[in-house]
């Protein structure tokens, strides 16, 4: 290995300390704790190394985003691929559910945190595509209405995981709400 691999190798080791020790600190604390200050201190690295690899916090919170985001949209498929067929929209929203409340703040800064990332455009990460495309795959073959569908019960999925989060919606109902909602987009004219 060459000194400049060598360097290189130690740098991408370093961007991946400072995202997890982000989530970390973020699942453990809160997004409000995570400060480049903590970060630094957590890492063992001075500030302006953390800068040296993220332009401000905002980008490191999209760093995890996009970790998070590739992690569920993995969850999604084994989800949807292990269930049949017919079962296959229940599969991935309730893997999606499960993700939101077992993983709060990276789902805050997947999908309520201000972020840079785009969604929904040419530039979007392949993790998102991915995630968005287990949904499209969960109704059947890639089309404009599957992908307006997948649209449809991503928002709610994320409204009801918000909600839930939130304490504004019971828990115990949890399972109903998902079975209308499965219901409802199940029988969605073609």
């Amino acid at each position: 290995m060459t000194a400049a691999e060598r360097r290189e190798r130690q740098r991408a080791e370093r961007h991946q300390l400072i995202i997890t020790a982000a989530r970390e600190l973020a699942e453990a604390e809160g997004w409000e704790a995570v400060t480049t200050r903590k970060l630094a201190d957590r890492v063992e690295y001075s500030q302006p190394v953390l800068y040296g690899h993220f332009a401000n916090m905002e980008a490191i919170r999209d760093a995890v985003a996009v970790e998070c985001i590739a992690e569920m949209a993995e969850q999604l498929h084994e989800a949807r691929q292990a269930a049949p067929e017919s079962d296959a929209v229940r599969a991935v929203c309730t893997a999606y559910l499960d993700y939101a409340a077992a993983h709060p703040a990276a789902y805050q800064a997947m999908f309520t945190l201000p972020t840079k990332m785009k969604f929904a455009h040419a530039e979007t990460p392949a993790p998102l595509r991915q995630a968005f495309n287990e949904f499209v795959s969960a109704f059947g073959t890639f089309n404009d209405r599957n992908a307006a569908l997948a649209e449809l019960i991503w928002g709610s999925l994320h409204g009801m995981a918000v909600l839930l989060k939130s304490g504004r919606i019971p828990e115990d109902a949890q399972q109903e709400r998902l079975d209308l909602l499965i219901t409802l987009f199940a029988k969605a004219p073609a």
